[in-house]
């Protein structure tokens, strides 16, 4: 028989090429998560399986395949949120991701969003575009000057120092962090106790922390309530980290001056009251969205693949 995998989403040509030297390849044409019975099936139809953010695939799902082919969820990405490792372990079916691939691209993406909302990038544009502009004058759109001021990180992994790297030596900015352990930093940076006393330390609170049921709604009101007046908050994790409707409340009510989000509690759906407010910058999840990232991370994968079907250890198994 045959080797058969099956990849979740359309992927670039030079990652598709690469798999389909290990056997057939079928890639699903649709652009959105795989449904329960299309997942199911793939369990049943696939040796391997390349699902990416949203595919599901819960102990519930993973229990349902009878019989089970699939041996390995080769995930495209670095968070596997979406994927019951303990279940699919139970199952003797092996789950790898893309660390690392994502790591400068997310990092930048930080950073836009940062620049964006302290600089009212946004609603410059915006301005702009509707033809209401009457020119240059010394009050337009005053924002916040990101030089030397305090970046609060949610989450010290390879995310949070490569965005703590960037704002450190590019903006001069002080760095305090809060992380479950210390971590050693390529920059001067302070580990504080709690959320709180980052987000009331920093003028700007960015969101690096891994996503899953440990870490969802962790940053809410409290921290939002320890924010300064004038501070931005930025997500570019996973959106349920975030207690979504508490954001909203502290944007409504003044406590924050703004936001820049590239992810949502429940994606694709974003709530209105954020789409309508000037001060929120809403991107559609681009973190990684840039041809030279997605093909390294899906060649990862595919070694993560090629190594399965030698019968080798896995190279980013989780």
């Amino acid at each position: 028989m045959s080797r058969r995998v099956l990849i979740s989403r359309p992927l670039p040509e030079a990652v598709i090429a690469a798999a389909e030297e290990l056997g057939e390849v079928v890639v699903r044409g649709e652009t959105t998560p795989m449904t329960r019975g299309e997942m199911v099936a793939a369990l049943q139809e696939y040796d391997a399986i390349v699902p990416t953010l949203g595919d599901a695939f819960s102990a519930d799902v993973l229990g349902a395949a009878d019989p089970l082919r699939c041996g390995l969820l080769a995930n495209f990405g670095v968070g596997y949120d979406h994927i019951d490792v303990l279940a699919a372990t139970a199952l003797d079916i092996a789950v790898s991701n893309t660390p690392g691939a994502v790591t400068d691209a997310t990092a930048d993406l930080a950073l836009t969003l940062m620049l964006m909302t302290a600089r009212r990038a946004g609603e410059g544009e915006r301005l702009v575009r509707s033809g209401r502009w009457q020119g240059w004058h010394p009050t337009q759109l005053l924002g916040l000057h990101l030089t030397g001021k305090t970046l609060g990180v949610i989450g010290m992994g390879r995310i949070g120092q490569a965005i703590a790297l960037r704002a450190h030596y590019g903006f001069e900015m002080e760095v305090v962090y809060y992380n479950r352990s210390a971590r050693e930093t390529a920059m001067p940076a302070r580990r504080l106790d709690t959320i709180e006393a980052v987000a009331a330390a920093s003028d700007v609170v960015v969101v690096a922390l891994a996503g899953g049921a440990g870490t969802r709604h962790m940053v809410g009101t409290s921290c939002f309530a320890a924010m300064r007046e004038h501070a931005i908050f930025v997500n570019i994790a996973r959106g349920e980290i975030v207690d979504e409707a508490a954001l909203i409340d502290a944007l409504e009510a003044g406590e924050i001056a703004g936001a820049g989000l590239d992810v949502y509690e429940h994606e694709p759906d974003v709530p209105e009251a954020l789409r309508r407010m000037e001060n929120v910058t809403l991107l559609p999840h681009l973190g990684t969205n840039a041809l030279e990232v997605r093909e390294s991370m899906g060649m990862m994968a595919v070694e993560n693949l090629r190594a399965f079907f030698a019968g080798k250890a896995l190279p980013n198994a989780v």
